[in-house]
């Protein structure tokens, strides 16, 4: 039987199908342009392809293309007749997620891969932040997402898809060493991975090396493609380096070049999480951010985001809210907050509603149930430094800005953040 690069059972006997959907594969894995065109000559070369369909389903998931997504994913299981064993068990995994039946997917998620460590695809869904594990709202999930890598680790050796997946399961658990020789190995066999590429700016982040970040992500994004997945996303890593190296124009120049909505082909949820955070953050350094540019953002995630639920985008949602002045909005996420970091996401709005009307004790006291944990709202560290340098902000607010320099230097010690917050500096 034809299988794919990890030895997934494909049930086509057409070459040039299975061909194509290891391209499809690759590319997605590697967050390169071109995985929905591949997966279509796939299903091309064999309709009845129904592993196909399932694997371009799971990419439109993950750009929000939801009704796209289950169409597809039904024309997967009608197609699914005497599938059995290990393919049948993939299809019913993306069957539960893309359907939202998160709780019964991640259980067989979880089976599966006991059974079949090797079916990257499946285990590409508890691996990252953005992933069922870095959304699942428990406590402690960092260290999950480790365990379940280096129970993995054996079964794929060097393979460098996941080596870069190691290291970032390695370095938000904090060990930075093991993560770097993941990801260089991961780099060195294939370096122009776009979640290769990402993890590597992340560690440049966590070690503090702000103008060696700068220089290798700067470099490496002149030749990717605009329609690869992590454009966006690394794209606001530089935006994010250039504030720290004191050069706004080029942040801007960044923003309207390749973070807009109306610019990106990147998952909404990286337009309006990177946005929303880079806006604030440029603000708390010193940067102009005019009101407008807020205004805009808030509009989009109302329409992108219109109902609370996925926290991770809720708190972001509520920051752009909150700074374009849009009560009605901000409330709606306040009062409606839900699904599993629901308590959370209230008091990080109700935080950015006090901010915006300079009640900085208001904020400070909203924020303070949520340090100890906000692991739990998704996202990676450097993402999460949102919250951490509000809390900064608002100690410096209140005259406490040798509290803030103690909590920066307890919580983030390594971090380039000494002028990310006006008034933190000695």
């Amino acid at each position: 039987m034809l299988t794919d690069a990890y030895g997934t059972p494909l049930h086509t006997t057409k070459a040039e199908a299975r061909d194509a959907y290891i391209d499809g594969m690759t590319a997605y894995l590697e967050a390169q342009p071109g995985v929905d065109v591949a997966y279509d000559r796939a299903i091309a070369a064999d309709p009845g392809f129904a592993m196909a369909y399932a694997a371009k389903a799971r990419n439109a998931q993950v750009y929000a293309r939801i009704p796209e997504a289950r169409a597809l994913m039904g024309q997967a299981m009608e197609r699914a007749e005497g599938i059995t064993g290990q393919a049948r068990q993939h299809l019913e995994a993306f069957d539960h997620l893309i359907h939202s039946r998160v709780r019964e997917g991640y259980a067989l998620v979880r089976q599966h891969l006991l059974d079949y460590p090797r079916d990257a695809l499946v285990a590409q869904t508890c691996m990252g932040v953005f992933s069922l594990i870095g959304f699942s709202g428990q406590s402690g999930r960092e260290a999950e997402h480790l365990a379940l890598a280096e129970m993995l680790a054996p079964h794929y050796g060097d393979d460098p898809w996941f080596l870069s997946q190691l290291a970032f399961a390695q370095m938000e658990a904090g060990q930075l060493d093991p993560a770097l020789k993941s990801i260089d190995a991961s780099l060195a066999a294939r370096p122009r991975s776009g979640h290769g590429s990402h993890i590597r700016a992340h560690l440049y982040y966590e070690m503090g090396k702000t103008a060696e970040g700068l220089a290798y992500l700067t470099d490496w994004m002149k030749d990717y493609d605009r329609a690869g997945m992590m454009h966006c996303h690394n794209s606001w890593h530089c935006a994010l380096w250039s504030v720290g190296s004191g050069d706004a124009a080029t942040m801007w120049q960044i923003v309207d070049r390749d973070l807009l909505p109306d610019v990106t082909q990147s998952p909404g949820l990286n337009v309006l999480t990177d946005l929303s955070s880079l806006f604030y953050r440029a603000g708390l350094a010193g940067v102009e951010v005019p009101p407008e540019r807020w205004a805009q953002l808030s509009n989009y995630a109302a329409r992108a985001f219109p109902n609370p639920g996925l926290g991770f985008a809720d708190i972001h949602a509520a920051l752009a809210h909150a700074m374009a002045g849009r009560d009605e909005a901000l409330r709606k996420i306040i009062e409606g907050a839900k699904g599993p970091v629901a308590d959370q996401v209230a008091p990080c709005a109700t935080a950015f509603a006090s901010i915006a009307k300079g009640d900085w004790a208001a904020a400070e006291s909203a924020l303070l149930p949520v340090m100890a944990s906000h692991e739990r709202l998704g996202g990676s560290r450097a993402q999460r430094d949102l919250l951490e340098l509000t809390m900064l902000h608002v100690l410096i607010r209140q005259g406490q800005a040798g509290a803030a320099r103690r909590l920066l230097t307890m919580r983030r010690p390594m971090t380039d953040n000494k002028a990310a917050v006006q008034g933190l500096a000695a």
